[in-house]
């Protein structure tokens, strides 16, 4: 009997729903994982205990109330900042890119924490001028939004500087930005889109001109397109079978456990297994956006559809770059990739995303 009620007490603020749907995806995750390493029992296990940690991380989150997350929301983007700061003046050079952080114990990579506080921050600060919006407070978040995208792209970090300010676009938009403002701003961008080009850095250059044109390098920059593209392609309807893929098991398709592993599924499951995955994706954001819409506060909506939103931008990126649609920018499948931050990010996000919906009275701060 004890157990039971500390059991309804632990789960109280979880959707039910939601939790089968994201259980489901993360079962598919361990059934990729286990193919893409080819039955390394360590790196399964180290991913089941991945998923512990990020379920407990979601768990956590939806018992914080949505009041907490307001007082914690400045406090989280300054820290973000200072970290991000700190990356760029003292943080450890891995692979030419300067994104992390050596604090002795650990080592941090804080944009990933700044995939969380901008949107937090953003919903936070148009929920405290939700009673006089002007194009002024439009024009301040834009700005805070901006300061950790463009340090996070001088690290250089594209495609997390990107997903960032997709993010907080999505609270800027939901709360009330002017269409004329969003396409006057869009026509801005298409012309500085020459003068971008000059500012990107070599590699980045590179990578949209192989998207183009993968087969300009076959075995240098367009091995990964090449190579992904065939494993899908070869999958054709039902696939080739469970731990039967050539591309991933002859160690043709590269990073098979972590960008690439969407191509595994594709090639072992099909076409039919990859429109099993994408309905599953698509009910996660559509119960994930219900449930936003039920936030009792506009600062709840706002931050939980963010949050769903940058999910859904996050697999579509993913596979329309293993696809060969997009460059190749370095973004994991979410809850299927192999990987403990962006796992506990993405659940992290979740529990927030449940909280808002469930905590129904929020105290004026």
């Amino acid at each position: 009997m004890l157990a039971e009620r500390l059991f309804k007490r632990l789960t109280a603020h979880l959707d039910p729903v939601l939790v089968g749907l994201l259980g489901l995806l993360l079962l598919v995750s361990l059934v990729a994982v286990w193919s893409a390493s080819a039955g390394n029992s360590d790196k399964f296990v180290a991913h089941l205990v991945n998923i512990a940690v990020a379920l407990t991380a979601m768990l956590l989150a939806s018992h914080i109330p949505p009041q907490r997350l307001m007082q914690f929301a400045p406090l989280a983007y300054a820290v973000g900042l200072v970290l991000l700061v700190a990356v760029a003046l003292f943080g450890e050079v891995v692979n030419g890119a300067r994104r992390w952080l050596d604090l002795g114990v650990t080592r941090i990579q804080p944009s990933e924490l700044m995939r969380l506080a901008v949107p937090l921050l953003l919903a936070w600060y148009l929920h405290q001028k939700q009673e006089s919006l002007r194009s002024v407070d439009f024009a301040v978040a834009l700005g805070l939004l901006a300061l950790p995208v463009v340090l996070i792209l001088r690290q250089p970090d594209l495609g997390t500087s990107l997903l960032i300010a997709a993010s907080g676009f999505f609270v800027i938009y939901l709360g009330g930005l002017s269409l004329k403002l969003i396409a006057a701003a869009a026509a801005l961008a298409a012309a500085a889109a020459p003068f971008a080009w000059h500012m990107l850095h070599d590699y980045q250059r590179q990578r949209i001109l192989t998207m183009l044109d993968p087969s300009s390098d076959p075995l240098g920059a367009g091995y990964h397109i090449i190579q992904s593209t065939i494993a899908v392609g070869s999958g054709g309807l039902t696939g080739k079978g469970w731990m039967a893929g050539t591309q991933t098991h002859l160690d043709f398709l590269p990073e098979r456990s972590t960008d690439f592993i969407f191509a595994v599924l594709a090639e072992e499951f099909g076409l039919i297994g990859n429109l099993l995955l994408l309905a599953l994706y698509a009910a996660i954001v559509y119960r994930g956006l219900t449930l936003a819409a039920r936030a009792p506060t506009l600062f709840g909506r706002l931050l939980a559809a963010a949050l769903v939103l940058t999910f859904f931008i996050y697999a579509f990126v993913n596979m329309g770059m293993v696809s060969g649609i997009l460059p190749v920018v370095g973004v994991p499948l979410p809850l299927v990739s192999y990987g403990g931050t962006s796992m506990v990010t993405v659940l992290l996000g979740f529990g927030i995303v449940m909280s808002v919906a469930t905590h129904k009275k929020l105290v004026k701060t």
